[in-house]
């Protein structure tokens, strides 16, 4: 009974919005007010709490997200604030999927803005309930109402407006809270913390009345019993309103929307009620769904202490060398010095340690229990995704969905001893970071990282400077062709020499012909059997698969080939497999030089995701880079584009993809096979 009353009393919920629209403000105004800190940080100055990395810092931007745990009237609030950059967007995908609840802040001067649109559309797919807040009223050119509307038009929302404000740009003092009818400012020399209710302004009573009851009308068409009382013109209170705009935001038929001015702390004590009032506690969300790791059956865990436990890890972050990670539990109760079970490993592993955060600071705690988000230490081989339970009671939860790298560039360190450290720091980042790949290309020699955007990649060689003390080289990587041909063609070469009074001799007649695209080499033999020793036939074969590593045009690999062995001869009383795989190997050679040999690159499917009134533009500058569109697909508000791309002229697409969509489009790409150059 204690641990349902302490679960009604908790909060699991994050901050989402587009970079610099005041997240991280916000989320610095709700610790202070909630007593969490005592001093309010700012991201101009780099004194914000939650960005406590250097290059957030440096930067005035949140990269990744922090967590931490507040009180407010008695209740649990863990926070996580996320970043805002299209470029960080994992940060907000693994922060989603074990978040209750969700804020997402606007501009009020530029409204819902791309990456809005982005962390919206993530929320909805992992269904979070959320509440809006309209930030920056106190902005020249703020505009709340039409930021509501944009939020309807973009985001197909359903806003329940539940304060309007009082005043706008540099008028703006407090807001209206259309529930119980009174208005609220605030006193700018206390820091935001005193406010005091004031009766509505005359100006402002008209429009309070008719949004007022606008909003009865709305939330009157979500619930019965208020419909009755609607129609019968009964008086509606303060409770019912409440309650039923409760159960709509749980339900996602409704988001509440609130206004404020964070930098000058106006509207947050109200946004921290509504976060309690309306946003839900682990009761009020649905068992979490999983299967079985062996059977596959559907499985369930009820959010209870008593129930089997159950967590997923969120986030990895590497503490001087040694991995914590973030988990969320959703039942039952974990223990230092306990043992969890990894069904994707499948082994168990050993809690040494359990923390609650706020932001990089820790305080150490001996249990953590159900809806709870803690790090932990000693999980050696648990990264980002990997569900945590018992042995005897296992289940797979529901995976983080990972987005594909969409940008690489090459990196060497400035000395070559530093070569092993370099792999050995991109490999800790890469264990952060599931966005985040590392890879030697085998043809180049070359080091390459990829990440989702040229910022992601700029803040990571950076971290290598500032965190590892690494100095590198950043250029770009070098594209590695293929070579193939396009008409059949048979060729013979006989090889014959003597070598220290031993004669080698072999004669072998090839035909080479085109191969499906993305299907390799495929060797086969049409010597009977017999004919040849079973050595000298591996010879051969391995004579052609050593020829085809480096084709006729410019050296680059063969592929997209059959090669038939046709004849072979050898001695026939000292057969030599050296000789036949020499002469395989040059027969290879002739034959390709006559079966029309082309060069090929690599073509990437590429799937991109823009508002529908950019898909013109988007799908020409693709034709100019000599795309094929392969399906366009509308999806309301937004169009989903398939292309086939030659990734030649895909570098430094994610920019011209923002320029020309607002910012608002988004895509990823991934290697699909190897083609014909276009020229």
């Amino acid at each position: 009974m204690a641990g349902e009353k302490r679960l009604a009393r908790t909060r699991n919920i994050g901050f989402m919005a587009h970079i610099d629209a005041g997240k991280t403000t916000v989320t610095e105004r709700v610790l202070f007010y909630t007593k969490k800190t005592h001093r309010m940080g700012e991201v101009d100055d780099g004194t914000a709490v939650m960005d406590w990395m250097v290059q957030e810092q440096e930067r005035g931007i949140t990269i990744t997200s922090a967590v931490t745990t507040a009180e407010w009237k008695g209740k649990i609030i863990h926070i996580i604030d996320t970043p805002g950059h299209v470029d960080f967007t994992m940060e907000v995908e693994r922060s989603l999927r074990v978040l209750d609840g969700t804020i997402a802040i606007f501009s009020a001067v530029e409204g819902v803005e791309p990456q809005s649109e982005t962390v919206w559309h993530q929320a909805d797919k992992y269904r979070v309930p959320k509440l809006a807040f309209v930030n920056k009223m106190d902005r020249l050119g703020a505009n709340f109402f039409e930021t509501v509307r944009m939020m309807v038009d973009r985001l197909g929302a359903h806003p329940l407006i539940i304060q309007i404000p009082i005043g706008m740009e540099d008028r703006f003092i407090g807001v209206v809270d259309l529930i119980r009818l009174k208005g609220i400012v605030w006193d700018e020399h206390s820091l935001g913390i005193e406010y005091k209710e004031i009766t509505i302004p005359k100006d402002l009573e008209a429009e309070a009345a008719m949004h007022r009851s606008k909003l009865i009308e709305s939330l009157a068409e979500l619930d019965d019993h208020l419909t009755e009382k609607y129609l019968n013109g009964e008086e509606i209170s303060e409770t019912e309103m409440k309650g039923v705009l409760r159960k709509a935001t749980i339900s996602m038929k409704a988001v509440p929307v609130l206004c404020g001015a964070a930098l000058r702390n106006q509207g947050i004590q109200p946004l921290i009620d509504a976060i309690v009032d309306y946003l839900p506690s682990p009761l009020d969300i649905p068992p979490s769904e999983g299967t079985h790791p062996v059977t596959g059956e559907r499985e369930e865990r009820v959010q209870k202490d008593e129930a089997p436990f159950s967590a997923l890890a969120f986030k990895v972050l590497m503490d001087e060398g040694r991995k914590l990670i973030y988990i969320r539990i959703y039942s039952g109760v974990l223990k230092v010095g306990g043992e969890v079970y990894n069904p994707r490993l499948k082994k168990n592993e050993k809690i040494s340690r359990i923390f609650q955060m706020h932001a990089n600071q820790r305080t150490r705690a001996e249990e953590a229990k159900t809806g709870e988000i803690v790090a932990v230490m000693g999980l050696k081989e648990t990264t980002t995704g990997d569900t945590l339970c018992e042995r005897g009671h296992p289940i797979l939860l529901e995976p983080i969905d990972f987005y594909k790298p969409v940008m690489s560039v090459a990196v060497e360190p400035k000395t070559g001893r530093d070569q092993e450290k370099l792999a050995q720091s991109l490999e800790k980042l890469s264990d952060e970071d599931p966005t985040f790949q590392v890879r030697l290309d085998e043809d180049t020699g070359q080091t390459i990282i990829s990440g989702m955007g040229e910022l992601h990649l700029d803040v990571l060689v950076n971290r290598l400077l500032t965190e590892y003390h690494l100095e590198v080289n950043v250029g770009r990587p070098q594209v590695v062709f293929r070579e193939t041909v396009e008409k059949e063609a048979e060729a013979f070469f006989k090889f014959a020499k003597e070598m220290e009074e031993i004669k080698l001799f072999g004669e072998v007649f090839l035909r080479i012909s085109p191969h499906g695209r993305g299907k390799g080499i495929e060797f086969h033999s049409e010597v009977p059997e017999g004919t040849l020793p079973h050595e000298c036939l591996l010879s051969i074969e391995e004579g052609v698969r050593e020829g085809s590593t480096v084709g006729v045009i410019m050296g680059y690999p063969l592929t997209d080939i059959r090669i038939t062995l046709l004849k072979a001869n050898a001695d026939p009383n000292h057969p030599s497999p050296l000789a036949l795989k020499i002469a395989s190997s040059n027969a290879l050679r002739e034959v390709c030089r006559k079966a029309q040999p082309v060069l090929m690159e690599p073509m990437m499917e590429v799937n991109i995701i823009v508002p529908e009134e950019f898909m013109g533009e988007v799908v020409g500058d693709l034709k100019a880079r000599k795309s094929s569109v392969e399906a366009i697909t509308p999806k309301g508000k937004i169009t989903l584009i398939k292309a086939l791309s030659p990734l030649t002229r895909m570098f430094g697409y994610s920019t011209d993809l923002r320029s020309l969509t607002q910012g608002r489009g988004t895509f990823s790409m991934q290697f699909s096979r190897y083609d014909k150059v276009i020229s």
